[in-house]
């Protein structure tokens, strides 16, 4: 991977994270399902590859743990 595309990818995170806290703050969606989004795209990574040859299942691995990271240090959430 590119550093190109290292950057790409951190800017993506966080104009997602930043979209979460939007769209709670503004109680377009609850707390409840913004985790379940987050958790939803967690387990897509961990299930990823698992019928099929999948290029690169580390990958999937690392994309999953990062987002439970997430998800237990409330990032994209304003806990109350």
């Amino acid at each position: 991977m590119s550093v190109q595309d290292t950057y790409s990818g951190i800017a993506a995170l966080s104009i997602c994270e930043a979209l979460l806290l939007a769209l709670n703050d503004a109680r377009v969606l609850p707390e409840s399902e913004i985790m379940s989004i987050l958790k939803d795209a967690a387990a897509t990574h961990e299930n990823a590859g698992v019928d099929v040859d999948d290029v690169d299942p580390e990958m999937h691995r690392a994309v999953s743990a990062l987002i439970n990271r997430i998800i237990a240090g409330g990032n994209s959430v304003r806990r109350t």
